[in-house]
């Protein structure tokens, strides 16, 4: 249990909060959240015991253990990976080497020809020792122990073969993922977590929600991933504009939450000022009139006792809709048998990738995978070995790269820099649209050499933003934005109507952007319809859709909800071949009843076929047509029905070869 009672903190003349009194519970899931420089880590440290609090009280249990990872700054050398877990657990280990040296001893003595007396009951008190450190350290789980680093090291990435090397050997990002590994290890009453999932890919990520929604003790959680909140926690501490506010619920309900009170609060204070004015208009009016003065002392004492209302402080969203690309060609981009290495390391082999206009692309994969490298050769700047890289008519590409910084002027100002970058825009609405991408007050009048890489990467994004072209190519683009920006980049790039590849870590931004999803990894990249959600469900599934394609390989559209249903049709076609052979055996005659029904269900998907080819063949038109992007609506409808239509083409296609094979052996 922690506890904050009158707590304060300041930082010179500003406030991040005061006279505060909030509670954590044995077993509660927090989400901190607020406003980047709000003071979220800041309130971590002092709950850690690592800063002071500037007025109030810190109550803590006396035999609490607090474990607190920071967004950066951890390193470990001069021991393994293995040795840096197991030093998390130093008194189980003493355990064991108590053990071990005992066994020893209990060994020698059972080998002595003759025990004396005295020898039998050092030996008894030994044998009784021995029986309780070895119940001490079963129950603390100490034969798990191997097989829990393993759990964890494997959970947040690490392979096996990496538990052998120096700590030393791994980067700056890996070495937060060993402070998180012995941060989880060690089971502390108190998980302070700032940012954890700065340095994790999509799996770790995934592995890590899993792990803290099963974690029986309290969390306090500071993370930009909306998503991954809403998995975790069930509170909220909100801190902003000098206050430090506490709700139930996630994240999401949260904000619902925060709109309904701020919406209430405003209709209270216009109730209240209608009214305020009504009672000073009537003993303004009738002050001096004897008859009245009853009621006008009436009105007076309703005035001074009403109770003041501020109005409630509510933040500014802003709503810009960045300008829409010029159309290009059905097919943007192509990749065909595209070869690229890294000295004797093979990033892809014979990469055929296809990408079409409207798409929009989440590119995923473990970190090395080469996601940024696919996102390279497709832009054009990085060379390959072997095949060839087509772009579509009029198809102009722009991307985000993580260094994009480096690209821009370093002796400019912010805002005189974005100014001639969109002259069109007043700069009171250039001001916004900076504000959004955090840079507040007098931070626009910063040149951009004071900016870390961070903050330049973020004002690149924005400048890129400004002028799309009709294909962007985006990496990490939600780094180093808070929630709110990353609401702000993400309803921009809804309501673009250019071709979007991006890389990202973040699962709400995934799920509600991607139209499909490529997966890097062996050599390859794999392509699902649907956003990062459907991605998952069909991966999970894979196995039992291709058992139930084999088993029901003849059954109608069997071969169309599997992924791979053109395998299918070939095994059929193999199977059909090794019974022509004479080595097989001679394949039974189908039922005339059912060879009947096979075909009428050809029937039906030879005339759906026909009628979805139909339709393709005119959105593939309108798509070809000037008129049809100057409606931005229309064009997505447009872009989505087609993406529907095609992938209902693939699968009747699936279907009717599936249909066909099992027609097949009775002719």
């Amino acid at each position: 249990m922690i506890q904050l009672t009158g707590a304060a903190k300041h930082f010179g003349d500003r406030t991040l909060f005061q006279a505060t009194d909030l509670r954590l519970g044995d077993d509660d899931r927090v989400g901190l959240v607020g406003p980047n420089g709000s003071g979220k880590t800041t309130l971590l440290r002092i709950l850690a015991g690592l800063e002071p609090l500037d007025g109030g009280k810190l109550v803590q249990t006396r035999s609490q253990t607090i474990g607190y990872l920071p967004q950066q700054g951890l390193s470990f050398s001069g021991r393994t990976l293995l040795e840096e877990c197991q030093s998390v657990f130093t008194d189980l280990l003493a355990l064991e080497t108590g053990l071990r040296e005992l066994e020893a001893r209990m060994a020698a003595a059972a080998h002595h020809p003759r025990p004396s007396a005295e020898a039998g009951a050092q030996a008894a008190a030994e044998a009784e020792r021995y029986a309780r450190l070895q119940h001490q350290f079963a129950v603390r789980d100490g034969y798990a122990l191997d097989a829990r680093i393993a759990t964890v090291l494997g959970g947040l990435g690490f392979a096996a073969g990496d538990q052998a090397r120096l700590c030393e050997e791994f980067s700056g990002g890996w070495q937060m993922r060993i402070a998180l590994a012995k941060l989880l290890l060690a089971s502390p009453d108190v998980l302070l977590l700032d940012e954890p999932t700065n340095h994790l890919d999509l799996e770790a990520r995934n592995w890590l929600e899993e792990f803290l929604q099963a974690y029986p003790r309290a969390c306090i959680l500071v993370s930009h991933d909306r998503y991954f909140l809403d998995a975790i926690i069930a509170r909220v501490w909100a801190l902003g504009r000098g206050k430090l506010t506490a709700w139930t619920g996630n994240y999401t309900q949260y904000r619902r939450q925060k709109e309904q009170r701020e919406e209430q609060l405003l209709a209270a204070w216009k109730q209240q000022q209608e009214r305020r004015q009504q009672l000073e208009v009537f003993i303004n009016r009738f002050r001096y009139t004897a008859t009245k003065a009853a009621q006008v002392q009436s009105r007076i004492k309703e005035l001074e006792r009403m109770p003041e209302l501020e109005l409630p402080e509510t933040e500014a969203h802003l709503h810009f809709r960045f300008p829409q690309p010029p159309g290009c060609g059905r097919t943007v981009l192509e990749l065909e048998g595209v070869d690229k290495s890294y000295g004797a390391h093979a990033i892809f082999r014979g990469l055929d990738l296809r990408l079409e206009r409207g798409d929009r692309v989440a590119v995923i994969g473990p970190n090395g995978a080469g996601k940024t490298t696919l996102l390279r050769l497709l832009s054009g700047e990085l060379a390959f070995e072997a095949g060839v890289r087509r772009e579509g008519h009029e198809v102009k590409l722009d991307s985000f790269a993580q260094d994009q910084y480096k690209a821009l002027d370093p002796g400019r100002r912010l805002l005189d820099d974005l100014t001639d970058c969109a002259p069109a825009l007043p700069a009171p609405e250039l001001r916004g649209l900076l504000g959004c991408f955090l840079f507040r007050g007098d931070d626009v009048f910063k040149p951009i050499r004071v900016l870390s890489g961070g903050e330049r990467n973020r004002y690149a994004l924005l400048r890129l933003l400004l002028h799309p072209a009709n294909c962007l190519l985006l990496d990490e683009p939600t780094n180093h934005l808070d929630l709110d920006a990353k609401e702000v980049l993400l309803e921009a790039l809804r309501q673009y109507t250019g071709t979007l590849v991006f890389v990202s870590h973040d699962r709400y931004f995934l799920d509600a952007l991607a139209t499909k999803v490529w997966e890097v990894g062996g050599g390859s990249v794999g392509v699902y319809l649907g956003n990062y959600e459907d991605y998952r469900y069909r991966k999970a599934h894979a196995g039992e859709a291709a058992a139930g394609l084999e088993k029901n390989a003849g059954s109608k559209y069997a071969a169309g909800a599997a992924p791979n249903a053109n395998g299918a049709a070939a095994e059929g076609a193999a199977a059909g071949a090794a019974a022509g052979n004479g080595r097989g055996p001679r394949p039974k005659r189908m039922n005339p009843q059912k060879r009947q029904k096979l075909e009428a269900e050809l029937g039906q998907i030879e005339a759906e076929l026909a009628a979805v080819t139909a339709e393709l063949s005119e959105l593939e038109s309108a798509m070809g047509r000037e008129e049809t992007y100057r409606d931005g609506g229309r064009v997505q409808q447009t872009m989505q029905r087609y993406e529907r239509q095609t992938a209902r083409r693939d699968e009747l296609l699936a279907a009717r070869e599936a249909a066909a094979a099992a027609l097949a052996p009775a002719d």
